[in-house]
């Protein structure tokens, strides 16, 4: 049973910003003043084009995950999990002025993910932080 649900149509960067998240706990964001969806974005000091790169070998070798766009600072992708098949919308917006990979992980479908966003993010910053 796969319960994808519909690709989200306000993805990706407007006016140098991730879309916001819903008021549903099921979503994680580097650009919210919500507490309860607050994650701290990634920290970066290479060029850009070098920290995309890692960033892309690091999501290229992830389970469930699928690179639906990218290109010099913003990167989008699929994150299906493995019981249900229930896709999650996980964004990367490296921003250059302010050293910063902002991060939004957001589940399609339901209300609650039980905290899969936030250590889904968090295992990724660690692999990135390596």
């Amino acid at each position: 049973m796969f319960l994808s649900g519909q690709r989200p149509e306000h993805l990706g960067i407007s006016n140098n910003r991730l879309s916001d998240c819903p008021q549903s706990p099921n979503c994680v964001s580097s650009l919210t003043d919500s507490e309860t969806h607050y994650i701290a974005p990634f920290a970066f000091n290479k060029p850009i084009d070098m920290e995309m790169q890692k960033l892309l070998q690091i999501l290229e070798k992830q389970r469930g995950f699928k690179i639906i766009s990218s290109n010099e600072n913003y990167l989008h992708v699929e994150c299906k999990s493995f019981i249900l098949g229930f896709v999650d919308d996980l964004e990367f917006f490296l921003d250059i002025d302010s050293r910063a990979c902002h991060v939004r992980s957001a589940s399609r479908l339901g209300y609650s993910d039980l905290g899969v966003n936030r250590k889904r993010v968090e295992k990724i910053r660690q692999l990135f932080n390596d």
